[in-house]
């Protein structure tokens, strides 16, 4: 029985060895390819979704600059087996710079009417039985996705001055001059019913406008290692990661990141708005990111049982989060705590480690990197409710009988998740050297004009 298993292990290994090498690499130029090419750097296939159909498990597809818009214009892209999809190459592949050679999913309102409803810009749903692929190890490396040009704005409302589009709207609310409301979808989303023995690496690539989480990771068993990419103005969460299997067998390093700007579930700014979250079943390494402008906290630890994940978070830099920088459980209540505070949580529940994490010291770290004008608006916006029951016969019966009274309640919201210019947030790759998102190998910054940007004379501003 042992020469048994023992041959049946190699004959394994054989296999997987044979799989490796016959990966093949796969082009695809949206200016200069066809779909009838063999997807060579010489005749590379024109579609992402033509190469993803062709690709076998381990391959990796080369993708050229160019506005990417999905199979008949529907704006996301569907991955049934583990590849890796390599963005910013200029169009005859001849040089590589993800910040100039821009490699983007940026679809448009009028087609979120097309076939398909994916719940991520990528979505990833690999086999759900136990013959889902094993012993991959997947990169998305060089991608833009930005939401911003798919989603619906409205008008006038909650639009400071010099912003170019009003609040962000969740559906059906739409604005009167875009055919569909928002899609209300992840940057990169895996189904949580998906199985999947590998890892995956996601590394210099920019999350930006996303509708829902940046990031949002439902893997089943495997190394998830999310590195050197930018998560500005999302919704809800920037970066979540789930174990979907029945025990813990994710591990997540989550490391030189800048996250910024993650907005609330809903205008009111009331819940959620989290920079990164972890999870139970989850060994995290949160390390040497930048973490700030969150509409709720910098950090979450918050979601399910604390004894059942391990986290390290060491290193980051956080800086004005509107509610705090950390939240967590510590029962029967819940710690909401700023970066000089920290030192209380250690030995808490869940936290294996908590060093090194300060506040930003240089705020001119990011002059000419963060839009001033959408930075401003942000500091300085108001949330404001007011209530009104009208003294009329029905709501007289109700006081008389000790019913609730009913009336109407009128919010006012400054902003909201509005529209983020994409070419600025390229701009915070390399803004703090060793912390945050660093140039990618082998680009040039982008163009960093001196604008005076200034942070030094803000406060941590209060949620409302």
């Amino acid at each position: 029985m042992k020469n048994m298993k023992k041959s049946l292990a190699v004959l394994f290994a054989m296999a997987l060895t044979a799989s490796v090498a016959s990966a093949a690499d796969i082009y695809v130029s949206l200016e200069t390819g066809k779909n009838k090419n063999e997807g060579t750097k010489e005749a590379p296939l024109k579609n992402l979704w033509k190469a993803l159909e062709n690709a076998k498990v381990g391959d990796t597809i080369h993708l050229a600059e160019g506005n990417y818009p999905g199979k008949m214009k529907q704006g996301w892209f569907m991955m049934d087996k583990p590849v890796s999809i390599i963005g910013g190459y200029s169009k005859d592949f001849a040089e590589r710079n993800p910040l100039t050679h821009k490699t983007m999913f940026q679809p448009l309102n009028e087609n979120n009417d097309k076939k398909g409803t994916g719940l991520g810009l990528l979505h990833l749903e690999f086999d759900k039985t136990n013959n889902a692929p094993k012993g991959f190890n997947m990169v998305i490396d060089g991608l833009i996705f930005d939401d911003g040009f798919a989603s619906s704005f409205h008008a006038t409302k909650g639009k400071p001055e010099g912003l170019d589009t009003g609040m962000w709207l969740q559906g059906p609310a739409k604005n009167i001059n875009d055919p569909f409301a928002s899609p209300d979808r992840y940057g990169i989303y895996s189904a949580t019913a998906s199985r999947g023995e590998g890892d995956i690496t996601i590394q210099n690539c920019t999350f930006v406008n996303i509708g829902n989480y940046g990031l949002n990771l439902n893997w089943y068993k495997g190394k998830v290692n999310v590195i050197n990419n930018v998560f500005c103005n999302t919704r809800m969460i920037g970066a979540n990661v789930t174990c979907s299997a029945a025990a813990p067998s994710v591990e997540w390093e989550f490391a030189k990141n800048t996250v910024l700007y993650t907005w609330s579930r809903i205008s009111d700014l009331g819940d959620m708005g989290f920079g990164v979250r972890t999870n139970t079943g989850v060994t995290a390494n949160i390390h040497d990111n930048i973490i700030g402008l969150n509409v709720l906290t910098g950090f979450d630890n918050t979601k399910g049982d604390p004894k059942k994940k391990i986290t390290k978070l060491d290193g980051n830099v956080f800086f004005l989060n509107r509610g705090s920088d950390v939240q967590m459980t510590i029962s029967p209540s819940i710690a909401k705590v700023r970066v000089d505070g920290f030192e209380d949580l250690e030995g808490t529940d869940g936290i294996e480690s908590i060093e090194d994490n300060v506040d930003l010291k240089d705020p001119k770290v990011f002059e000419g990197r963060l839009n001033p004008t959408y930075l401003n608006a942000f500091l300085s916006m108001k949330y404001s409710e007011s209530t009104k029951v009208p003294e009329n016969q029905a709501n007289a019966l109700r006081g008389v009988l000790g019913l609730p009274l009913q009336g109407t309640i009128k919010t006012n919201v400054e902003m909201f998740a509005n529209r983020y210019p994409m070419e600025d947030s390229l701009k915070l790759f390399g803004a703090m050297a060793g912390k945050g998102a660093q140039l990618p190998e082998g680009a040039t910054a982008v163009a960093v004009p001196v604008s005076g940007t200034n942070l030094a004379p803000v406060s941590n501003p209060e949620p409302k």
